[in-house]
This record gives structure tokens, sequence and C-alpha cells, in this order.
């Protein structure tokens, strides 16, 4: 048990950044889910939308420090290309 001041302060903090950080990542990975899920059906538009909620969310967490800003680039430049691999028409991927 933690016994000086401090300690125990440093204790609170740590908890209420963690608790905060959980809240934040949560929120970006149940974005890329949704941008997933949308990736399956066949409304363009509807893709497209849920890539920008997915982008705004991770720039967020990375505005708020919870996501180093290079691991959010590399994350979006990968749901980019899933996006563009997903609304390319047939004839082009031939």
């Amino acid at each position: 048990m933690p016994r000086s001041f401090t300690t125990k302060k440093r204790i609170r903090q740590n908890l209420r950044r963690r608790l905060h950080n959980r809240a934040a990542k949560g929120a970006v990975r149940l974005q890329v889910r949704q941008f997933a899920a949308a990736l399956e059906g066949a409304d363009a538009e509807a893709k497209a939308q849920e890539f920008r909620k997915a982008a705004r969310a991770l720039d967020k967490a990375v505005a708020h420090g919870v996501m180093h800003r290079n691991a959010a680039a590399r994350k979006k430049s990968r749901l980019a290309a899933q996006l563009k691999k997903a609304t390319s028409t047939p004839a082009a991927q031939a």
C-alpha cells in the first residue's frame, strides 16, 4: 500500500487517465468495427461516411494524446486502402 500522499495521488491520477484512455481507444475500435461492417454492404455512401467517422475518431485520439500520430496515420491509410478496394469496380480489377 502506498504511504505517502504523492504516491496515493499518482495512483488516483493513473486510474483516471487509464479509464479515459481506454474509453477513447474503445471509441476508435467501435468506429473501425462499424466501418468494417459497412464494407460488407453495397452502399458506397455509407462506406465513405463510416470511413470519415473512423478517421475522425482516430484524429480525436491523437489530439487527446491517446494514440501516436503515426499509428493513427497508418490505421487511416489502411482503412482508406480497404475503402478504395471495396468501392472500385470489378471491371477495373481485371
